[in-house]
């Protein structure tokens, strides 16, 4: 691994269209800046679209930070209202997804995953009916 690494992150692949994810935005640079103890993604909603489904983690802790935009977070059973510069800290265990509001919703998501692995919880329905 080299020292420094750069990338664009609106320059890396979105991986949503191959999960068949419409509507949303997925750009993760761990692979690209080769990230050992720490991952970063650039993610974008479309204005009223929501993430599919929500997540939580057994051990990550992850920080969000709202660049554009705005819209609603939910955290488990609690919504909040976001809005450009807003970071918002989500510890492991707490379920989380996004919701953009009209003007779409554009953030950055920053995660401690620990030796690179992976230890995320897929919540399918997560925004009900």
């Amino acid at each position: 691994m080299a020292d420094v690494e750069q990338v664009n992150l609106a320059e890396l692949e979105d991986v949503a269209p191959r999960f068949g994810v419409e509507g949303v935005e997925f750009r993760g640079a761990r692979e690209a800046l080769g990230c050992e103890r720490s991952g970063l993604s650039l993610q974008r909603i479309a204005p009223g679209a929501r993430q599919p489904f929500g997540h939580r983690h057994g051990e990550e802790e992850e920080i969000y930070v709202v660049l554009s935009g705005g819209g609603r977070i939910r955290l488990d059973d609690d919504e909040r209202e976001v809005r450009p510069m807003d970071a918002i800290r989500v510890a492991p265990r707490v379920a989380r997804a996004f919701e953009a509001g009209p003007d779409g919703l554009e953030l950055i998501a920053f995660g401690s995953p620990g030796g690179g692995g992976r230890d995320g919880e897929i919540l399918p329905g997560w925004w009900g009916g």
